[in-house]
């Protein structure tokens, strides 16, 4: 069968990239070997937001109290809430078959291989192979959890984070290794429950990608929940023979050992590169990863990469987004490459994070000289009316132009404003265009333009 193009792996940068090339008048076929939607919809991004959403309705009736509401003592159960996480991502996974059909995108179960010549193996679970054809090929198979060497994950006791969505029940008392946005999620959404979490983080902060303060704030934050948290610790190894497992952590003050039912390695991802069909193409790899240009073409002409498997940020928006370029790009579109420094992360435990651009550390090290405004949520109407006055909006101007070159925010609900910054840095905003743009009261939101008027010494509420 011949198409336009083909894609390998239908995550959130294969189905996007299927959609938008099918938009774009192309014939498509999307392979995939196991659900669709892949890893982010069905065991990542969405099934994990649904397990927090259970853990933050039973935070609020454990302090309805504080509300004036007064509630009989509230009960998790575990399993419907991993049954809940599990219904919301299968409805997901329907949506996207639907978004298939309707963009007359053909899918083909199985797992696929590249080959010389613009073609695809598919060998499906019933062991039939078949061959498909393509003028172009885009490889978006993605990632999955990272093994450590002395961290051996058996998917029982020592868990990656896909086991630890659907654990059979509830654990007493988890370690988490890493703290990265997987890491803290987890951890957040154990501890509510009820499960004693005890976090192991190799660099000296938690959430090390974030901007100090940040980091500082979640410290605080976790510890309030009743957290532990090792940092500069290291996990050197695992004894699982007997009922729990025994973690040997190395600190600067020596080795500790700890005991738990469940250790989970939440140490980054890893990209699935292997058993591809890379090396029979010629298709180059650099430290695990694709080379790819800026428009995403590979070192052979028709084949593409985009996602976790290529270089850049490993998160499920900037897979649609280079997806749609390279897609652009192979149509004939006039496209721009993607500015990397423009993408923001967000982290879902509570108090959330959300941040783009430069932090504090990294403008300094650019070079730039600042303007530092900070906005706490202390000092906001809205958020003390919430009962979420952890947190603060940190905006980072570069004094000379006024270009905003960074926004850190930790707090409820900064998720959802963080939009906000990446349009204004788009749009080259200043910071005194920022003061200027009126936004509304009482919202989280005002917080923005308060941090933009601290910045420059016009702050009102502070």
């Amino acid at each position: 069968m011949n198409y336009d193009l083909i894609v390998l792996g239908s995550g959130p940068g294969g189905y996007v990239t299927a959609i938008r090339a099918s938009q774009l008048g192309m014939k498509v076929a999307i392979v995939e070997r196991e659900s669709l939607g892949g890893i982010c919809l069905n065991w990542g991004c969405i099934p994990t937001k649904a397990l927090l959403k259970s853990a933050q309705v039973f935070e609020y009736i454990n302090h309805a109290a504080d509300y004036g509401i007064t509630t009989s003592e509230a009960k998790a159960d575990f399993e419907a809430v991993v049954k809940r996480s599990r219904g919301v991502a299968d409805g997901m996974s329907k949506g996207v078959q639907f978004l298939m059909k309707k963009n007359k995108i053909e899918v083909v179960m199985g797992t696929g291989k590249v080959k010389a010549g613009n073609k695809v193996e598919v060998k499906g679970a019933d062991g039939s192979q078949k061959e498909l054809s393509a003028k172009s090929i885009v490889i978006a198979t993605g990632a999955r959890s990272r093994e450590l060497p002395n961290l051996k994950q058996d998917g029982k006791k020592v868990i990656g984070y896909r086991q630890a969505m659907v654990l059979p029940q509830q654990p007493k008392s988890m370690v988490v290794v890493g703290s990265g946005a997987i890491g803290v999620e987890f951890a957040y959404f154990y501890a509510t429950m009820g499960t004693k979490v005890t976090i192991v983080e190799f660099m000296e902060n938690v959430v090390p990608v974030e901007d100090e303060d940040v980091s500082k704030q979640l410290l605080r934050s976790l510890k309030k929940t009743g957290i532990e948290i090792m940092t500069s610790a290291s996990v050197e190894s695992v004894d699982t023979s007997g009922a729990g497992c025994k973690v040997q952590v190395k600190t600067a003050s020596g080795m500790q050992t700890i005991e738990c039912d469940i250790v989970l390695s939440a140490a980054g991802v890893v990209a699935n590169i292997e058993n591809i069909g890379l090396e029979e193409v010629g298709i180059k790899t650099d430290k695990g990863k694709i080379v790819v240009d800026e428009y995403y073409n590979t070192s052979v002409k028709g084949y593409y990469a985009i996602g976790d498997v290529v270089p850049g940020q490993a998160l499920a928006h900037v897979a649609s987004a280079e997806g749609i370029i390279c897609v652009e790009k192979i149509a004939g579109q006039h496209v721009e490459p993607l500015d990397y420094n423009n993408i923001p992360g967000c982290t879902y435990c509570s108090p959330e994070i959300a941040s783009v651009g430069y932090t504090e550390k990294a403008a300094k090290a650019a070079g730039y000289e600042l303007k530092i405004g900070k906005f706490p949520f202390s000092a906001s109407g809205k958020a003390s009316a919430a009962g979420a006055k952890d947190g603060f909006v940190k905006l980072i101007f570069d004094a000379k132009y006024g270009e905003l070159l960074g926004a850190h925010m930790i707090g409820a609900n900064v998720t959802e404003m963080i939009a906000e910054i990446v349009v204004a840095r788009k749009l080259e905003t200043t910071g005194h265009e920022m003061i200027k743009a009126v936004h509304p009261h009482p919202t989280m939101s005002e917080a923005i333009m308060e941090a933009a008027a601290d910045a420059y010494g016009e702050v009102i509420h502070l």
